[in-house]
């Protein structure tokens, strides 16, 4: 508990240390900012357990523009916990993604680009409802790296869409035991002579992408952004498209409190999910909900 509320300490005090600066030829901007929602009970006959949850963000943009060339950078980090009266603290949110983009302008509102994007998580997360021993992600278990050239299309500063046609991605299961399983799409481990051969941390895939991102003011102090990205492989069931769609919607009350509305949907064809007894139901759509009281600095 003690290390999940100093990494949760260390990402709300980033910015704090950060400067809105304009380096030649360089923008940066971030927000850093602590999100909460809590239930007290005191005496109360109806019933109800005292709930705390707490969640760590910071985003960062470092954009570089000259001439023709440009170069975008986007981070986002966010841990959180959530704690219902005496029992053990569960995970709520854990998220660590990179996005770097390579344009080079060809005419308005188009650009030849080459894209990295790159997704994993801080700590182990848990199956709190089968088992809270075994754990079934962790830190690079899994990561999702994507690498491809293609093209943007960028009308206005809200909007920005990319394709690469011609898109690596490489699953990448660090946790042996998890690889072992054939977690996250991976080739679970075989045996020989009764030996087990441990399986391979590391899955190729190939395939087309479409990444949307849109970001804009849908009324006074009330902020949308969202992202949508759609993977295809072409090497196996092209048709299975994966995706994952995002979503947060944030009222501003004043400078520094806000209420935030976050979404994320997520289709994973590799992902395979099991019942109470361990029998696998095969891929399913996941998604995610969080409304949540935050306190955030902007630089």
């Amino acid at each position: 508990m003690k290390k999940t509320l100093l990494l949760m300490l260390l990402l709300a005090s980033i910015g704090c240390y950060s400067q809105n600066d304009t380096i030649k030829n360089w923008a940066l901007k971030g927000k850093a900012s602590l999100n909460f929602s809590q239930s007290y009970f005191s005496n109360w006959t109806a019933g109800g357990e005292n709930s705390l949850t707490a969640v760590a963000k910071y985003t960062m943009d470092a954009n570089y523009k000259k001439g023709r060339h440009s170069w975008t950078n986007w981070f986002d980090l966010a841990y959180g916990y959530n704690l219902i009266g005496k029992s053990k603290a569960i995970k709520t949110e854990d998220k660590i993604e990179v996005l770097s983009s390579y344009n080079y302008d060809l005419r308005k509102n188009w650009a030849l680009s080459a894209v990295l994007s790159f997704k994993s998580q801080f700590a182990k997360g848990y199956d709190y409802g089968k088992d809270s021993t075994n754990n079934i992600s962790g830190f690079m278990s899994p990561a999702y790296i994507d690498l491809g050239p293609g093209i943007t299309y960028k009308p206005s500063n809200h909007f920005t869409a990319n394709f690469s046609p011609i898109t690596p991605r490489w699953i990448v299961v660090m946790d042996q035991n998890l690889a072992n399983q054939g977690a996250f799409g991976l080739k679970p481990a075989d045996t020989l002579n009764g030996a087990v051969r441990n399986a391979k941390k590391v899955k190729s895939a190939f395939g087309a992408k479409l990444l949307m991102v849109l970001s804009y003011e849908v009324a006074k102090n009330v902020n949308l952004a969202t992202k949508l990205e759609l993977f295809s492989d072409y090497l196996d069931k092209p048709q299975n498209i994966d995706v994952n769609w995002q979503v947060l919607v944030e009222l501003k009350v004043n400078s520094w409190l806000n209420v935030n509305l976050s979404t994320e949907l997520i289709y994973d064809d590799d992902v395979i999910l099991k019942d109470a007894n361990d029998i696998p139901l095969g891929p399913r759509t996941q998604f995610k909900q969080l409304l949540m009281l935050g306190i955030g600095y902007s630089f």
